[in-house]
């Protein structure tokens, strides 16, 4: 396999684990390290860019498609989607640290887009937060 492939398969793999999609990005980082597969730090940073990206498309999600809450499409159940609006309604941008939580964490990155977070310290706390997660995952990956 290609590095080319590697690294989009890790960065697709991270994208859809940050959607609402279910995925476990930090498997398929853990693998390709034990395996020496790609360059360590090019691993960590593609890993931390999809995942962002797809907290990203949450946001849009939120921002552009909360009026349709209520209908069986949208990708965040009524529940959660009020727990994650009642979560950063209390905690604000800061709360986004926990963007890379399952279960919260999805919900939350569109109840920040539906409540209109701008991007800009959107993309800051949220890559903060799931750089965060990476690093820890990356540290105590066997070498």
């Amino acid at each position: 396999m290609t590095d080319f492939a590697i690294y989009t398969g890790l960065f697709f793999s991270a994208f859809l684990a940050a959607t609402l999609i279910p995925g476990s990005s930090e498997a398929v980082l853990v693998s390709l390290l034990i395996g020496g597969r790609g360059e360590p730090w090019v691993l960590l940073a593609v890993a931390t860019v999809g995942n962002v990206l797809g907290s990203t498309a949450n946001w849009a999600c939120g921002r552009f498609l909360a009026r349709f809450k209520d209908r069986a499409w949208f990708p965040v159940s009524p529940r959660r989607y009020d727990q994650a609006v009642a979560w950063y309604g209390r905690y604000g941008l800061l709360s986004l640290l926990l963007a890379w939580v399952p279960i919260i964490g999805d919900p939350l990155t569109a109840a920040a887009g539906a409540l209109r977070a701008p991007l800009v310290p959107f993309l800051a706390v949220v890559t903060v937060g799931k750089l965060a997660r990476y690093l820890v995952v990356f540290s105590l990956a066997p070498p």
